[in-house]
């Protein structure tokens, strides 16, 4: 058994640190969607490189994969606007739904089209290989730097986005930069891990950080207690029931995401009964 599950978990634990803390930004900026669909867009791009027999694991699939998330990222910083008639979760949305019927369309062109729809969506992340993980590791890294380095412009951006108006910064720019920059994190782990799993890393564990605690720094902690025990969680209950191992850790952050949930009602009751 610990052949078989020794690098999945090490996949669990050490890459899903940076898509809490980007999905914390993504969370306070309102836009809840955004991950599946840039997750959807790259899939569309692994799409188009099974429809020409290309390497899966090749940089040149990974450019057209990571291409279509940079349309994306485009698409999204422009209609990101203060005031706009149309939402940008309807932007999204449309974009998700153009994606994913898209990615149908060439995968109805491939012979493996019906296998490689269900990859897209959960994955397989008990296939993972060592490579991958250090890989994707490494990568991660060094995008947590690139954030720590900004942190401060992405943070108000985030967080405060009138006051980012306020001090000048070119808010368009930096949401470019951040959506390309989470565009390449989404990019690198849909391949392994399939559209939902991307979506459910990036939001049930912020959104449990968000429901326990008000500092940023417990959001975090709290978000990667999640994101360890639904990731591993999830995996041994996929081995021992012979169940897709992503669909598996997804509904396990759904039991989890329901736990905190209801921790954090009644705790608040408790404090507002304590203090009537």
């Amino acid at each position: 058994m610990w052949e078989v599950m020794f690098w999945p978990i090490v996949a669990c634990v050490l890459l899903p640190w940076l898509l809490v803390y980007l999905g914390l930004h993504v969370v306070q900026r309102g836009i809840i969607f955004i991950d599946i669909a840039m997750a959807q867009m790259a899939s569309l791009g692994i799409c188009l490189a099974v429809l020409f027999h290309l390497d899966l694991e090749s940089w040149a699939t990974f450019g057209i994969a990571l291409g279509f998330t940079l349309v994306g990222a485009g698409i999204f910083s422009v209609t990101g606007k203060r005031a706009s008639q149309i939402p940008q979760e309807a932007v999204i949305g449309i974009s998700y739904v153009v994606a994913a019927a898209a990615a149908v369309l060439l995968l109805s062109r491939a012979a493996e089209g019906d296998e490689e729809i269900k990859n897209m969506l959960v994955g397989n992340i008990l296939l993972v290989t060592p490579r991958e993980v250090w890989e994707r590791f490494v990568l991660f890294v060094a995008v947590g730097v690139f954030h720590f380095i900004l942190r401060k412009n992405f943070l108000l951006v985030s967080f405060d986005r009138d006051g980012a108006y306020q001090k000048g910064l070119r808010v368009r720019w930096w949401d470019f930069l951040f959506y390309a920059v989470f565009g390449l994190v989404v990019t690198s782990f849909v391949r392994i891990a399939g559209v939902l799993l991307v979506f459910s890393y990036l939001i049930v564990p912020a959104v449990c950080g968000i429901n326990l605690a008000t500092r940023i720094s417990h959001r975090l902690l709290i978000g990667w207690m999640i994101a360890w025990v639904g990731g591993i969680a999830g995996l041994f209950l996929s081995f021992w029931w012979d169940l897709p191992s992503g669909a598996a850790i997804v509904c396990t952050f759904g039991a989890l995401l329901i736990a905190a949930s209801m921790y954090a009602l009644i705790r608040n009751r408790l404090r507002g009964i304590g203090r009537g």
